[in-house]
């Protein structure tokens, strides 16, 4: 089999294994109204209402299977997803909205799930179904900032290099549902969140930024980030007073760890990156492979990642260390670009592109793959990108510099170039992103 095809099916298996629908049917079972999630067991008939509230790219493929499995238990719900994310449901509306930028049907959309979280009372069970990409997607402006401040506060963070912790920080800090204040509106009712991890080390109050779970940052943690990228006088005048009262006591904090409200709050991991590595590694040892798992919590520069594999591949290639050929080199994570020039692409295209530069004088049979588990990868329809030596007869004849398209961002023209795009689809799950190289 050719590496591109074991490419395809590791990546085909990885994905397949923490789509939501899996992973529900693995870890939750329904027997009469007893309702199992893995270890801990729910009387579902001792709820006056049960509700279903949810946010981020994955959400829609949890609640059409959630809904299933509870059998028309379900009273009302609404989640809301990234645009083209949507699939149907009986009982739990869809609604769509604006990723990685805030837009007005999130606002609307968290309008919604307000509303269902604060007519829930004591007798209440409300189910908080949270993946990847939440962030974004669920928004409650704080007073006297705009929809337009917040998206451009928002895009100066993304072009930062802030990581994905650092960006959830200052969002926290900017909102009125995240960092446990979603779990604030839904309380005396009981919450049960069941998360899709996309965050590295699975912190719960990472993912979507929390919204059921204890924040312990603070308003002076995400000045501090601000000031880390240079953002102070770049911010919107009402972004930096806001944050500022904050700083000086004068605006409320998220809700802490020792808050009563998580009494009556769990929140439960369904599926993470360590999982798709697992089985990533699994298909990869079926096809022959030695394989190692470098890491789950990759991060940092995809350029600076790219460098690191490139030069772990150039050992196994002349020395076969530290693994034996056929070998297969796997991490998982999510890494970040500094945005310097105009062109399209996401991080793992650009981590791709980077690391064919770092093995162009490299021999032999090899392949590296980068892509994101949710099916997107930056504003493109690719999922990432892959590289193999093949590329350069066509980077010949088509006389392309591939170091000019790095330069400008614009991994997603090359790569499309080259037949180097990997396009899945939208997926319906968001661990972060495999990254994995092959050398025979």
């Amino acid at each position: 089999m050719e590496l591109r095809d074991i490419a395809h099916r590791t990546i085909h298996q990885a994905i397949e294994a923490v789509k939501p629908d899996v992973l529900i049917r693995r870890k939750l079972h329904l027997s009469g109204n007893r309702l199992r999630i893995e270890r801990m067991t729910i009387s579902l008939d001792t709820f006056q209402h049960i509700y279903v509230v949810g946010m981020g790219k994955a959400s829609a493929w949890m609640a059409r299977e959630f809904e299933q499995l509870l059998e028309g238990r379900i009273d009302d719900g609404v989640v809301v997803v990234k645009y083209g994310h949507s699939v149907p449901c009986q009982r739990i509306r869809i609604r769509e909205a604006g990723h990685p930028v805030l837009d007005e049907n999130g606002l609307q959309a968290t309008a919604e799930i307000l509303q269902i979280a604060q007519q829930a009372g004591e007798d209440d069970l409300v189910f908080c179904l949270i993946s990847g990409g939440g962030s974004a997607l669920l928004e409650q402006l704080p007073p006297g900032i705009s929809l337009t401040e917040l998206q451009e506060t928002f895009q100066l963070l993304l072009a930062s290099g802030a990581n994905i912790e650092e960006v959830n920080t200052i969002r926290k800090h900017l909102s009125l549902v995240k960092g446990g204040q979603l779990a604030r509106a839904i309380a005396p009712a009981r919450c049960i969140s069941l998360i899709l991890s996309d965050v590295i080390g699975d912190p719960l109050e990472a993912i979507a930024s929390g919204p059921t779970a204890p924040d312990p940052t603070t308003f002076q943690d995400a000045w501090k980030i601000v000031e880390k990228y240079h953002l102070s006088q770049k911010l919107p005048a009402s972004v930096r007073n806001y944050l500022q009262a904050g700083l000086a006591g004068n605006q409320p904090e998220t809700l802490k760890p020792n808050d009563p409200i998580f009494r009556n709050v769990q929140n439960i991991i369904l599926g993470n990156n360590r999982e798709a590595l697992r089985v990533a590694e699994q298909t990869l040892r079926e096809a022959g492979f030695h394989t190692i798992v470098l890491t789950s919590q990759v991060e940092g520069e995809a350029r600076e990642v790219a460098r690191v594999l490139s030069a772990i591949l150039k050992e196994i290639a002349a020395f076969d260390l530290p693994l034996t050929r056929p070998a297969a080199v796997l991490m998982g994570g999510e890494t970040t670009v500094t945005l310097r020039g105009q062109g399209k692409g996401g991080r793992n295209q650009e981590l791709a592109l980077a690391a064919l530069l770092e093995l162009k004088n490299v021999p032999g049979n090899y392949l590296l793959a980068s892509v994101g588990t949710d099916g997107t990868d930056g504003p493109t329809d690719a999922a990432g990108g892959m590289i193999f030596p093949q590329m350069w007869q066509t980077i010949e004849q088509l006389q392309l510099h591939p170091e000019t398209y790095l330069q400008n961002n614009d991994a997603y023209h090359f790569l499309k170039k080259v037949d180097g795009l990997i396009i899945t689809g939208p997926t319906g799950t968001n661990v972060m992103d495999i990254i994995f190289f092959l050398v025979k």
